[in-house]
């Protein structure tokens, strides 16, 4: 438990380090680094032997996130600059050359290297990384940054509160299992009090956004984000049992050490895999509908 509080207290002072500097590359290479080990979690659980696959697809892993946004080097490069450098090649020629090299490094090391690890290694390299860059493209979607940052944190609520609540409201009268098979301490009632503790805390989130803010939400906005509060948080739900599904498959505990009593970058980000996506429909559907 000690160590738990001190990871945990560790990792709340860079959470502070990053939102205070939101809105530099802060976030861009912060982005970078749990993609990078997220990838590297998930193709080492795979069991991915072959060394050369999992260097590259970390590195490329790393490197998807500066692609995110033409805002993402400000203010050291201007958004004009840096949108002309990544926009030169089309971002899907990189995933191709990508998933080319991988599986001519299977043709090489066909001893040791199977399709398996190829395609586990193209989502690990490719998708998850994809996932969490969402982090910048809610940041600079929108001309009003300070909403951006805002669906950030209603993302990270959705996914965090969901998850926090259901373990608490599990402990205290959880009696009947959700997925025994997937995940035995998972209960409905557990499940049930992890959305409501939800919609409760986006709920006092929006109204101290709404005083401090240059530019409330309007009415329908927060209509919209409170309806959609409780299928974003079920929705992380599911990201937290399908990566408890993932570490059956790979006969697993944890993802990863990198938190010592918290696991790695995917045990705690999960469900953050899911609530992010969500997040950023919903903000392309208000964007051209509100």
């Amino acid at each position: 438990m000690k160590q738990r509080v001190i990871t945990a207290i560790c990792l709340l002072a860079v959470l502070a380090v990053v939102v205070w500097q939101i809105n530099t590359p802060v976030l861009a290479v912060a982005v970078a680094f749990i993609s990078a080990v997220a990838s590297g979690e998930i193709m080492r659980c795979a069991n991915v032997k072959n060394k050369f696959i999992r260097i590259v697809g970390i590195i490329f892993s790393a490197c998807v996130p500066f692609f995110a946004s033409v805002k993402v080097m400000m203010p050291f490069i201007d958004a004009e600059v840096w949108g002309g450098i990544i926009g030169f090649i089309p971002n899907i020629i990189f995933v191709i050359a990508l998933c080319l090299v991988f599986l001519l490094a299977m043709l090489k090391g066909y001893s040791h290297t199977k399709f398996e690890d190829v395609t586990v290694s193209v989502f690990a390299s490719v998708v998850v990384p994809f996932g969490f860059s969402l982090f910048i493209r809610l940041r600079d979607m929108f001309d009003n940054m300070q909403l951006g940052v805002y669906l950030i944190f209603f993302a990270l609520i959705c996914a965090l509160a969901t998850d926090s609540g259901a373990q608490l409201t599990g402990m205290a009268i959880g009696k009947h299992k959700m997925s025994p098979n997937i995940s035995p301490k998972k209960t409905v009632e557990g499940a049930i009090g992890g959305l409501i503790f939800s919609l409760i805390l986006n709920a006092v989130a929006i109204v101290i956004y709404n005083k401090v803010a240059n530019a409330p939400l309007d009415k329908s906005m927060v209509i919209v984000l409170l309806v959609c509060c409780i299928p974003v948080s079920f929705m992380g739900m599911m990201g937290d049992l399908s990566a408890s599904v993932l570490k059956r498959n790979f006969g697993v505990k944890d993802f990863g050490k990198i938190f010592p009593g918290h696991g790695g970058v995917m045990d705690r980000l999960d469900s953050t895999l899911f609530t992010l996506p969500c997040t950023y429909a919903i903000a392309l559907l208000t964007q051209n509908i509100l």
